[in-house]
């Protein structure tokens, strides 16, 4: 978030071109204002020594502890002068546990001399095993006690102001100290930095000014200051994001869109009148809310979230149903051709005759409901063509194929789109362009979002929960199946199947790769072994090989068939259609059947290798089953220790239905930059010390002032300081995100 001119400042300017280099590629830091707010991930304090129990393998890290012993050793070596190389092995320690440090070489000779029995330092490297006990091979280090006749060292010391000492994310190529030490020379233009805060905000909650805050981030004398900074910088970045999207809404409140109120006696009408069930409190208070929104004249911009099975769909299409009663045309969205088809058939056969529009035995109200997809042939593209432009057909169901130039609508009302996240920006924003008028526009998502990243991430829409399971939806039992420490459980979790089978049902299986792969990126990507795992070496199970086993093994004679996304369209429709109509007893398949595939007649699903999953995709796989009168059941299949991470995750996920729960567990376990990364157009995160679980009412009392201060000046003009940091927030990129979210 640069703040004014001053702080815009290149840093190669500031710092010379090497440094700012280092820091451009591998910080993402490009001014001092940038630099500013990399803030350190935490401290140390001069009294204490730091925990080295805890290290994690494989990563660069900073530790702050003290020398215990020093040994030289020599040994023979022909690469060395005179045949014979050194070695020095020294031991640091934190009072509970040890680290060795190793330098080889002609590395030796200035730790030999400053790496003495009781000398405190920093040290920075990369944590490895050797001989079974961790180390840091030639490490970086700073010492932190020096005497007056060593000038640099004493600086160093001096430098650290304050008893607390800052250590910084860093890089290998750029260690902690170093990035402090070019944070305390820029740090004196932090005094010209204009507040984004209005100050009635800043004073009504007893928050400090940013050149304050920012001071005592860097160089905190004690605990409170960094707690000060922190509540402030928390402040900066929930307020700013939430103006940039409050004047997103307000911006969308002065759009013209075509009110649709769907008549007494129309479509919706007769298709409410067929339904064999009432809808539920939830769908009528949802579609209540989407009424009333779609009978405005500026566009509705609506997330409709719900768990998976909460009947989204019936909801999205009521609303659909209304606009075409308007004399409109609606749209709906789905990210793969599977659930394109999937919409296709679960929505036409929730019409029934009045899904015929302009055919012998259509209903009196029917329209035409057109299906299409990239798959779609000539004849029937050109036919689907016609209907759209003419205004014959009332809903197009596809994917991103009705992006193209060619597609034309007679009068687009309504934009639906299935899981938002899995479309770019630009396709949306297409689409959305296809309207005479901007369209109203409904994002329907079963990934359930915590309240505060919905704040966040989609705080230009207005949101809608669905958390009501309609009634006649079976509980489905999950259990986690460890199948290296009892592999008897696995044969047991194929029996389950085989029962299920043999009582008229049908199962998944589902693997993370599909197994056909060249040895290519991909492949060797897929082989890599998870982070928090050190015995794991085989890469994830496959569809081709696994299916081949079960159809040879435990589920022959079954019925085993396999879907993957490389598989042609008319091969995959057919396999679904197979599925769907009960031919086929198990289908082995990656995560194409993660969203919106409907079989009621499936109970059982088994996901193998499930700790290659995450917590919302393990939930969304496992709402596949249970859709009927018969209770679902979820197998977990995984190799990884009780003691893992990963166990604990699947843990979780056995453990409870409730996705909101899970959501946050899953955003618990990731950075948040992942979480609004993908939302904030891929750019590096704004949220530095804000967390959206943590801070969740932090984000809406900031939701609230911002809607208060963009009514009172939708353009910033008394607020320089704050339009400046929205400037710096939204570059160019996430403009264009935000433009077209």
């Amino acid at each position: 978030m640069d703040l004014v001119p001053a702080l815009q400042e290149p840093l190669k300017k500031v710092l010379g071109p090497a440094t700012a280099k280092v820091m451009a590629e591998h910080l993402g830091l490009h001014t001092v204002g940038d630099l500013l707010h990399h803030y350190p991930r935490r401290y140390e304090e001069r009294g204490q020594l730091t925990h080295l129990a805890d290290l994690p393998m494989d990563e660069h890290v900073t530790v702050v502890a003290q020398v215990a012993d020093a040994r030289l050793h020599t040994f023979a070596s022909s690469k060395a002068p005179r045949g014979k190389g050194q070695r020095l092995e020294v031991t640091i320690t934190d009072g509970s546990g040890r680290l060795q440090l190793v330098f080889f070489g002609n590395g030796v000779h200035k730790p030999h001399k400053e790496l003495l029995p009781g000398t405190r330092a920093m040290f920075a490297g990369k944590v490895s095993v050797f001989n079974r006990r961790l180390q840091l091979a030639h490490p970086a280090y700073e010492l932190l006690r020096g005497s007056d006749d060593d000038g640099e060292a004493a600086e160093s010391v001096e430098s650290w102001a304050g008893a607390l000492i800052p250590l910084y994310p860093a890089t290998a190529k750029l260690e902690s100290w170093k990035i402090g030490k070019a944070i305390q020379t820029v740090l004196p233009g932090v005094r010209e930095a204009v507040d984004p805060l209005p100050g009635s905000l800043r004073e009504g909650r007893g928050l400090v000014s940013l050149p304050e805050a920012l001071l005592k981030i860097h160089r905190p004398h004690t605990k409170a200051d960094i707690e000060d900074a922190r509540a402030r910088l928390k402040w900066d970045e929930a307020f700013v994001l939430q103006v940039a999207l409050a004047r997103r809404r307000h911006a969308e409140t002065q759009l013209p869109a075509v009110p649709r109120r769907p008549s007494p006696d129309g479509l919706l009408t007769a298709f409410d009148d067929r339904l064999p069930f009432t809808l539920t409190e939830g769908q009528q208070k949802v579609s209540r809310e989407i009424f009333d929104d779609l009978a405005t004249d500026h566009p509705m911009h609506r997330l409709l979230q719900g768990e998976v099975g909460s009947g989204k769909t019936l909801v999205a299409l009521r609303a659909m149903l209304a606009v075409v009663d308007t004399g409109g045309q609606a749209v709906l969205l789905a990210p793969t051709e599977v659930l394109a088809q999937q919409h296709h058939r679960s929505v036409v056969e929730m019409m029934g005759e009045l899904a015929e529009g302009g055919m012998l035995g259509g209903a009196e109200h029917a329209t035409k409901v057109v299906l299409l997809t990239g798959s779609t042939g000539a004849a029937a593209r050109r036919s689907a063509l016609l209907d759209l432009a003419t205004g014959e057909a009332g809903i197009v169901i596809g994917t991103h194929a009705l992006i193209e130039d060619k597609v034309q609508f007679h009068d687009l009302g309504l934009v639906v789109v299935d899981e938002q996240h899995r479309f770019g920006v630009e396709q949306r924003d297409a689409l959305r362009g296809k309207g005479k008028q901007p369209p109203h526009l409904l994002v329907m998502t079963a990934t359930p979002i915590p309240r505060t990243v919905a704040m966040t991430v989609f705080g230009d829409l207005e949101t809608s929960v669905l958390d009501q399971l309609p009634a006649g939806r079976s509980p489905i039992a999950s259990h986690v199946v460890p199948a290296a420490d009892k592999p008897h459980f696995l044969a047991r979790a194929w029996e389950r199947v085989r029962e299920e089978v043999s009582n008229g049902h049908q199962a998944y299986v589902v693997c993370p790769r599909i197994g056909d792969e060249d040895d290519g990126p991909k492949k060797k990507a897929a082989q890599r072994k998870p982070p928090e795992d050190d015995t794991e070496k085989r890469p994830p199970l496959a569809v081709l090989d696994v299916a081949e086993q079960l159809a040879k093994g435990p589920l022959q004679g079954l019925g085993v068939e396999i879907l993957h996304g490389r598989m042609q369209p008319d091969d995959k429709e057919a396999v679904m259609r197979r599925f769907t109509a009960g031919e086929t007893g198990v289908l082995v398949a990656t995560t194409v059947i993660e969203v919106g595939v409907n079989v009621p007649n499936a109970t059982a699903m088994v996901i193998m290798d499930a700790d290659r999953f995450g917590v919302s995709q393990l939930h969304q796989l496992r709402g596949r089953v249970g859709r009927g009168s018969a209770p679902g059941l979820c197998l977990l299949v995984s190799e990884m220790p009780e003691a893992s991470a990963a166990r604990q995750r699947l843990n979780a996920v056995a453990g409870t239905l409730d996705g909101f729960e899970l959501s946050r567990i899953d955003l618990e376990q990731r950075r948040e930059g992942d979480v609004l990364g993908q939302a904030q157009s891929g750019a590096r995160t704004s949220l530095r010390v804000l967390a959206v679980i943590e801070d969740e009412e932090i984000i809406a009392e900031a939701r609230q002032e911002a809607a208060a201060v963009v009514a009172a000046d939708p353009e910033l003009t008394s607020l320089p300081g704050l339009r400046t940091a929205l400037d710096a927030l939204l570059d160019e990129e996430r403009e264009q995100y935000l433009e077209k979210g």
